[in-house]
């Protein structure tokens, strides 16, 4: 169990995913960060998962209410056996199973300012403004830093208050970007230019270092400058012109400046409030509901309760009293007009407590409050309100009455506050489809059963094909460490069965795809209501889009990376689809780049991980499992064949080990290959004071030039590099290895390596563009005869299948496999080889592993704005109007919603034609023709099945006139 405290140990197996999100800095500082969450209904619940998941040093629940009906509407931690219990100690045990390095106890006292000053941070929710003002006024004059959060039906708020003096770190959480140079001029400007390959990224205000500049050495690590930006390539710096002539190179970097803010009290900014908007269409709706939440509090004050759902009178004191609060303002807080609508639709709802809007002020609370304890990306400033009211029914005059919205004392109560009891009836029937039961699809599952989908006679059915692992266990809140190899969507189902006994769940394992159209056929889509993703890659997204678009069901789409989320809503026949619209394809690195000319500790990592699958993973697929591997192979461009057949026959026969110390001596040699020769016969092509046709250095800009290493088994990086490769080549032909780092020494010290010179006439391509033209001039290749010779030495894959050669699948999480082992050393040899700055195994996972960083913050917020979309939907919303895209990102903060995009004749437009005439006949092919020309007055110019082209305007006449009486 990590230490808590300065010196703690960050247990990187737990929180990987979040620890590239926040950093281990970061993570050291919630580790020392001591937090209190008052209220744990809902929304406190909610704040209090996020906050223990995240790993912060201890967490106290404080409630002094015992749990009611109306708290099991969105308080997961709460059964209905524990009616009449207090909430905080009931919650604490379930709580206190989510993370085993945070220790997490209840109080049920009274907030003394005395006991407050155990804490970092106070985390307020139901609490009265009375309190929050003498708490917070508190907190602002002890150092404490401050969250109040509330929410109210379809409406939330958030506030922070983090003292007067806080220093952000990071303020975005971005990698810092860099840049080569190819120009600095010697003035009083002094214009960076950059090399154009890509935009240099920097705006002005940013600061920026510099290494590696010759001539102009003055600017190497040289204290941080605040740069101007000219254009996409230049930016200036500061006067250059007392510094040296600049000669060449030189790589720029930003650098993350610390920036202090300011907080006002509580209490002073009541009046004078800074707002963030979440919603640029409703940019007037934060300070109404400044005065709206106010006069919430003076009701309750008055009444010792809230408006009673659709109370219209209550509806009209509520108005009366936020104009009194408004009236008696003096400072910017004061409205011109109170939006009276708005008001009174927060008293019919105030009542109410829903899961999906507790989730998302609750995913934006615990971010707060890491920012809190970590100075980690910037904090709100200072109030955020947001609404849903596009939930509610969308004609103008439907206003639901008390009767329909009255308490029944069941456990939907506090959404039946807000929507009646017809919806819950409708929620009951709903069969969803949810697929992936990961980050994303635990807190969909987890408020599907709070809001009651799939309670009667419905059913969700979860499919997702894989099995918990311990770093799963820091986001996706359903699963505990006793559930790591079990597999997610039955563990899932299971959890939130007793969330919520009702709620009708199956669990499969299937994957998605075109394999499974069996099981989830015409049938199965045609009984749904609607669909739900919760996936991980884009192919997956696009497929299960395509059967949504076939089927025309509803399908509701979310992603998250780090801070920033999406919720995209698919309607059929109003909105556009997944599909139809994508992001640009991700960059890829060069092949010579890859090869011969790396820069950046991104290229020597991707050649590592292509190192991994040449040398243990396809040469046994290629030989073994693939039938066709000789066709294929030989039609492959270029030089490609000869590679490929050469490294299958070094596999099966020439380096083929047969004990441990053989595959140390194949290690050796090829580290003597990769590292030294192959550089040397690169510095032979092109030495390094090497000048191109124009004159200038072959080795500048972009191209590095290297070194050759000299092996030492002193050297660790040598050692573990050689201890890693022998040992992954002993497990693909099923020998055993060895961890003996003594033996390996003694080993290596008789092997005698043979003595390399670098050849002539050997060809090394200097770009992409000159490989293509190589590998597209024809004429007889000068390898054909080793080919041919190849091809005759190669045993055929029913021999080979006789060799004992296992392919190795590149698994990045596991610490005693010698997989990220040998991608760490060989990217980082590579790496000194080219005097790139080498990285450590935490960032060589993230780059190599292709890691999708992830926090529990996000995902619980993206998946609050999912429900409240599919609470729309189950309603029938037709309105495009009332559907919202969101976008957001926790770190900055920033939030944009969005209608969907409507379309007009599209992908969704179908034709109901009955293939049976009357008399019992098929119809023809011209019969159909003729139907649409005469119920549609649409001419067909051409008709598909498939990939079969069954009529077409050019068809020849004689095929034409077959065709036209085929049924």
């Amino acid at each position: 169990m990590a230490k808590n405290g300065n010196d703690a140990e960050i247990d990187e197996g737990l929180y990987s995913r979040q620890l590239y999100v926040l950093g281990h800095e970061a993570m050291k500082r919630m580790q020392i960060s001591n937090i209190l969450i008052s209220g744990l209904r809902g929304l406190g619940v909610e704040i209090a998962k996020n906050v223990i998941l995240g790993g912060v040093k201890s967490v106290t629940l404080h409630d002094q209410g015992v749990a009611e009906w109306k708290d099991l509407s969105s308080q997961f931690y709460l059964r209905e056996e524990d009616l009449g219990k207090n909430r905080a100690e009931v919650s604490q045990l379930r709580l206190a199973e989510l993370n085993s390095y945070v220790p997490v106890t209840s109080f049920t006292g009274a907030l003394t300012n005395e006991y407050l000053t155990k804490f970092q941070v106070v985390v307020l929710t139901n609490s009265s403004l009375d309190e929050q003002i003498r708490i917070g006024d508190f907190c602002h004059s002890n150092g404490i830093k401050l969250i109040v959060a509330d929410t109210r039906g379809l409406f939330g708020q958030l506030f922070c208050d983090f003292g007067e003096e806080m220093t952000m770190f990071d303020v975005n959480g971005e990698q810092p970007l860099s840049a080569m140079i190819s120009m600095i001029t010697k003035d009083s400007a002094g214009v960076v230019t950059c090399l154009d390959e890509a935009r240099h990224g920097f705006e002005s205000g940013d600061f920026v270092t510099f290494t590696e500049v010759q001539g102009m050495t003055e600017l190497n690590g040289c204290d941080p400058v605040e740069i101007k930006t000219l254009g996409p390539y230049t930016f200036s710096i500061c006067d250059t012109s007392s510094f040296s002539d600049y000669v060449r190179g030189g790589i720029v970097t930003q650098v993350k400046m610390p920036k202090t803010v300011a907080f006002k009290s509580l209490s002073s900014s009541m009046a004078e409030p800074e707002f963030m908007v979440t919603d640029f269409a409703k940019f007037d709706r934060p300070g109404q509901l400044h005065m709206g939440f106010q006069a919430l509090h003076a009701f309750e004050k008055k009444h010792s309760r809230l408006p009673k759902p659709w109370s219209q009178s209550d509806a009209d004191e509520l108005v009366a009293l936020a104009e009194e609060v408004n009236a008696a303002q003096s400072g910017s807080a004061k409205q011109e007009q109170l939006d009276q609508a708005i008001i009174k639709k927060l008293s019919c709802v105030a009542a109410g407590d829903l899961a999906p809007i507790n989730a998302f002020i609750g995913g934006l609370a615990a971010q707060e409050a890491m920012k809190a304890c970590t100075g980690k990306f910037m904090p709100i400033m200072q109030w955020l309100y947001f609404d849903a009211v596009e939930c509610l029914p969308e004609a103008e005059d439907a206003v639901l009455t008390e009767e329909e919205c009255a308490p029944r004392n069941c456990r939907y109560d506090s959404q039946i506050a807000v929507f009646g009891s017809k919806l819950q009836e409708l929620l009951a029937k709903q069969r969803y489809f949810l697929v992936g039961a990961g980050a994303i699809g635990c807190e969909l599952l987890k408020n599907f059963a709070m809001m009651g989908l799939a309670s009667g006679e419905g059913e969700v059915i979860v499919t997702d094909m894989d099995t918990i692992e311990k770093s799963n266990l820091n986001r996706q809140f359903l699963f505990r460490p006793w559930d790591v190899t079990k597999m997610k969507s039955e563990t899932a189902a299971a959890a939130v069965k007793q969330m919520n006994p009702s709620i009708r769940i199956t669990g499969h394992q299937n994957r998605v795809g075109t394999d499974t159209e069996k099981v989830y056929d015409d049938d199965f889509f045609e009984s749904l209501d609607g669909v739900a993703n919760a996936l991980d890659n884009v192919d997956a997204r696009m497929y299960m889009d395509r059967r949504c678009v076939y089927y025309c069901k509803p399908l509701l789409e979310s992603g998250t990376l780090g801070t920033k989320g999406n919720v995209q809503v698919v309607i059929p026949f109003l909105t556009e689809s997944y599909s139809s619209s994508q992001d640009p394809p991700e960059k890829s690195i060069p092949i010579c780049t890859l090869k011969n000319f790396p820069n950046a500790i991104e290229h020597t990592l991707q050649w590592a991980r292509d190192e991994f699958e040449g040398l243990f993973k396809q040469p046994a697929e290629n030989a073994l499992q693939d039938p066709k591997f000789m066709e294929r192979t030989l039609k492959l461009p270029g030089a490609q064949p000869l590679e490929v057949l050469e490294a299958v026959y070094k596999s099966l026969v020439t380096d083929k080990p047969r004990s441990w110390e053989d595959c140390v001596v194949w290690a050796r040699n090829h580290w003597q290959c990769q590292y030294n020769n192959n550089i040397r016969q690169l510095l032979h092509n092109f030495p390094p004071d090497q000048l191109t046709s124009s004159g200038a250095p072959f080795w500048s800009g972009p191209k590095r030039c290297p070194h050759p290493l000299e092996f030492s088994t002193n050297n660790d990086l040598h050692m573990d590099y050689i201890m890693a490769a022998a040992n992954l080549f002993a497990q693909s032909y099923g020998l055993p290895g060895s961890t003996e780092r003594s033996a390996l020494t003694k080993l290596l010290q008789d092997i005698k390596v043979p003595e390399f010179v670098p050849k002539s006439g050997i060809k090394i391509h200097v770009s992409d563009q000159e490989l293509q033209n190589a590998n597209a001039s024809v004429g007889k290749r000068s390898d054909d005869s080793r080919l041919e010779e190849l091809k005759t030495l190669l045993p055929s894959t029913e021999a080979a299948s006789q060799f004992k050669l296992c392919p190795i699948d590149f698994e990045k999480d596991d610490e005693t496999n010698f997989h990220m082992d040998f991608i760490v050393a060989a990217s980082n040899l590579r790496a000194e080889n080219y005097d790139i700055p080498p990285a450590d195994r935490h960032k060589s996972k993230l780059i190599a592993g292709k890691i999708i960083p992830a926090i529990a913050t996000t995902t619980a917020a993206v998946v609050g704005l999912v429900c409240l979309e599919l609470l729309k939907i189950v309603q029938g919303h037709k309105k495009l109007e009332s559907f919202k895209n969101g976008f957001m990102n926790l770190a900055l903060p920033f939030f944009a919603f969005s209608e969907p995009i409507a379309i007009d004749w599209t992908l969704w437009d179908r034709f109901e034609v009955k293939g049976i005439q009357p008399n019992g006949e098929e119809m023809t092919l011209r019969q159909f023709l003729d139907y649409f020309k005469n119920e549609h007055k649409l001419e067909i110019t051409m008709l598909s099945q498939g990939v079969s082209m069954l009529y077409s305007f050019f068809m020849p006449a004689a095929k034409l006139k077959e065709r036209l009486d085929l049924p």
